[in-house]
């Protein structure tokens, strides 16, 4: 049987890490360990996760080193430790008890499955899609998910090949970390697994989603929320750093009209957040192509 090493990261969020590893301690498969990557915590979650969580393997970062780094803390710890697969999973997620079993198996599907997803719901709405597969957009440089806020009647049941899984839960073999590196460090939170992504694949592994395969999602609550100034920020800087860094994938024309396509775009949604007396998320957004600029 398999050992799969699940990696958690915690920034002050201490319940959802409780509740998440309540839920994954009833599922069926039991040849797994939990990590909990602590990232520079600033209330006592550290504390109360010792205390609660003793059974998990808790990795204390003394800085907070972002989703990407936080998670490879816990990679590394890993595949020291002899994983044969590793899952990264957002902590504010609760699972089906037959998850990872569904997960696990789709490996066997193809020889060349080095990334495997599921379906995720949101939470507590559990009949609405947050993620049924995805794909990237290459014209307006982004990881889009099918089926997304709609309430699921079975059109993301599908068994089948993607392009992009949401770093809210990948399994992945350990092959994949050794041929094709670590998560990028760059982005710090957000678009890190959609560069993940196109990595695996650039390296001849397939990405495979698995709807059999159920978690449910809070989703947004470690940021506030999916529309934060905190989202919108660091999605608009790492928006432009992956649009750049991939830029060779797209002709030169396309590429062009997907920079002007981006400026015109969050130039309207400035003025829109503005209208609606929501200067921060306006900030965010100015903020966020400042800082690109500044790397």
């Amino acid at each position: 049987m398999p050992l799969v090493y699940i990696i958690l990261i915690n920034f002050n969020g201490y319940k959802d890490t409780i509740e998440c590893v309540n839920s994954l301690e009833k599922i069926n498969y039991r040849n797994y360990k939990i990590i909990i990557v602590d990232n520079a915590s600033s209330d006592n979650s550290l504390t109360i996760l010792k205390q609660k969580l003793n059974n998990c393997i808790i990795i204390e970062s003394k800085e907070n080193i972002g989703f990407a780094g936080g998670n490879n803390l816990g990679i590394k710890y890993a595949l020291h430790h002899n994983c044969d697969y590793i899952m990264l999973l957002n902590n504010d997620t609760l699972v089906k008890i037959d998850f990872l079993d569904n997960m696990l198996n789709s490996f066997s599907k193809d020889k060349k499955v080095g990334l495997v997803g599921c379906k995720i719901m949101y939470y507590p709405e559990k009949n609405i899609i947050w993620y049924g597969g995805g794909y990237i957009d290459w014209f307006k440089f982004i990881g889009a998910h099918y089926g997304m806020r709609q309430i699921d009647n079975g059109q993301c049941d599908d068994e089948k090949e993607i392009d992009f899984m949401t770093g809210c839960c990948m399994l992945i073999k350990r092959e994949v970390f050794e041929k094709a590196g670590l998560l990028s460090e760059d982005y710090f939170m957000y678009f890190e697994d959609v560069d993940f992504c196109v990595k695996v694949k650039n390296f001849g592994y397939k990405i495979w989603y698995n709807p059999k395969a159920v978690i449910y999602h809070k989703v947004g609550l470690s940021s506030g929320g999916e529309e934060s100034p905190f989202s919108i920020e660091w999605c608009t800087r790492n928006r432009l750093l992956f649009m750049n860094k991939y830029r060779e994938n797209v002709s030169s024309f396309t590429f062009v009209l997907s920079k002007i396509f981006f400026y015109i775009t969050r130039f309207i949604r400035c003025f829109q957040y503005t209208l609606k007396n929501k200067k921060d998320k306006s900030k965010a957004i100015t903020e966020g192509i400042k800082s690109y600029k500044e790397i």
